[in-house]
């Protein structure tokens, strides 16, 4: 009995030993708060992709994908914006008036938007940025065919923009930010991807009108027009535009003007106050499958002459009717809506390589793009040269009204300058040179050019003024006034006017 007591007591105490050896090395247990209590893990967590975007050559870059990162960058630059009529109130007292968005494209306060957005208030546009501060708007051109706008802020300091990013690249699929004001609702982020490509869904106006839009599933709303759609390293792709509804919101799809048109469009709105507009002069239709075994095509791809303009750029190039145009400057035509928009890109004068069919086999040509007049909207002829150039043959010179950039360049109000001056012309004798600013004309006393007496002055800033000095002064010997840039002195040249 006593070794079976003593065998228990030995037990007992190896098991007190045990658990007290064991509680030695267990962590002292912490009390969990509440809120960490009622957290639950979900069952599958979905898995971060690490495939990074890509460079605007294609490939790939080292950045990661990042929803966040892209809104932190693009959010900044996407502005409020509201075009009010001359009367702002209704009989009710209400505000009238379009409202949208628009994307910072430049630190110096340029801001492109929608066409719509501005078109009812073109004179009263009042911006709202991200931080509340609040421009009034100036508008610097505006582009119907692309249902674009380009407006300017008066600002005292740089501001965040969204750089463009090569909208070619965009692949069906990939990851994309919706950044708007959609129903008033400021600095809006959505995602959705790319659902398609050169989308045309018929809502511009228009014969020269340009429909090859970016469609995405990220939600866009009423507001949300002229926003920015970024990729995920928050560069600017597209524009945003249309919706595709029946109740007036959205329903799954939206539309926005690719970037790299955009960008063009931008560009000349910025310089000349109007969309330099190239077109190839021709007369298109899709290819359908029946066409492309009776063009001896692999598929039905490209896009199809018709017919070409007499004296246009592609007769020129020498296309001519049932070519297939499957390439502009190596970038590849599928349909209609992608060859309107790759022209677009250039303007008047501009060379490009057009790859194409003919007889099955495949051929590349070179054309220089011609313009688009109309009624001076463009500011190019269909001879692709300025729609304000004067051509003198009598005298044997060219002329036209300064660029609004190179009117901000020189410091100047306005003046003309001479673009060509014929070597076996009657001008060539006054040795005056291509690039000659005129400012002034001046009546003379005939006599000596070394004494030179004004007896009237005419102020030149526009071609109009030019045209009604010489016309007024015609019989007489006048002298031209005015500038090279680049030399701080004035230069004059004399002539007689028959």
């Amino acid at each position: 009995m006593k070794h079976i007591l003593l065998t228990l007591l030995a037990s007992f105490i190896s098991a007190l030993l045990a658990v007290a050896i064991y509680s030695a090395f267990q962590p002292t247990p912490r009390a969990a708060p509440a809120a960490a209590l009622a957290v639950r893990q979900p069952d599958w967590v979905p898995p971060v992709s690490h495939t990074p975007p890509r460079q605007p050559d294609g490939s790939p870059s080292a950045m990661p994908v990042s929803f966040t990162a892209a809104a932190a960058l693009a959010t900044p630059a996407v502005v409020n914006i509201r075009a009010l009529p001359r009367r702002a109130f209704d009989f009710f007292g209400s505000y009238g008036g379009a409202t949208g968005s628009g994307v910072i494209v430049s630190s110096d306060g340029y801001i492109v938007t929608n066409h719509h957005v501005v078109e009812e208030g073109p004179r009263n546009i009042q911006v709202t940025l991200a931080d509340q501060r609040e421009y009034k708007g100036e508008l610097v051109g505006t582009d119907p065919t692309t249902d674009l706008a380009l407006i300017r802020i008066e600002v005292d300091e740089p501001l965040p923009f969204v750089g463009f990013a090569n909208s070619d690249s965009v692949l069906v699929g990939e990851w994309v930010l919706a950044v708007g004001n959609p129903f008033n609702l400021e600095s809006t982020v959505t995602a959705g991807i790319v659902s398609a490509k050169g989308r045309n869904i018929d809502i511009l106006e228009g014969e020269y009108k340009i429909e090859s839009f970016i469609q995405t599933d990220a939600a866009v709303n009423p507001g949300n027009s002229g926003g920015a759609l970024v990729n995920t390293s928050g560069e600017l792709i597209g524009v945003n535009t249309a919706i595709i509804t029946r109740s007036g919101r959205y329903e799954g799809y939206s539309f926005a003007v690719p970037a790299n048109l955009v960008r063009k469009v931008v560009a000349d709105l910025r310089e000349f106050g109007s969309v330099k507009r190239a077109i190839l002069g021709v007369r298109i239709s899709e290819v359908t499958a029946p066409m492309a075994r009776r063009l001896k095509l692999a598929a039905p791809e490209g896009v199809l002459i018709q017919d070409v303009n007499p004296g246009g750029a592609a007769e020129m190039a020498g296309l001519r009717a049932n070519d297939v145009i499957t390439a502009i400057n190596g970038q590849p035509v599928r349909g209609i809506p992608e060859l309107q928009e790759f022209v677009a890109r250039y303007r008047p004068g501009n060379v490009v390589t057009i790859s194409f069919y003919r007889s099955g086999a495949p051929r590349e040509v070179q054309a220089v793009l011609k313009g688009l007049d109309s009624g001076g909207a463009y500011g190019f002829n269909e001879a692709g040269l300025p729609a304000d150039l004067v051509v003198d043959n009598q005298l044997g010179w060219e002329y036209r009204n300064l660029s609004p950039r190179e009117r901000e360049r020189l410091g100047l109000r306005g003046g003309v300058i001479v673009d060509v001056v014929d070597p076996d012309g009657a001008l060539a004798i006054s040795r005056m040179e291509k690039g000659f600013i005129i400012q002034s004309v001046h009546k003379i006393r005939p006599g000596s050019d070394d004494d030179v007496v004004k007896l009237d002055t005419r102020i030149v800033q526009s071609v109009e003024d030019l045209q009604n000095a010489m016309a007024d002064f015609r019989s007489e010997k006048i002298l031209l006034e005015g500038r090279y840039e680049g030399y701080a002195s004035e230069w004059g040249y004399t002539l007689w006017l028959d």
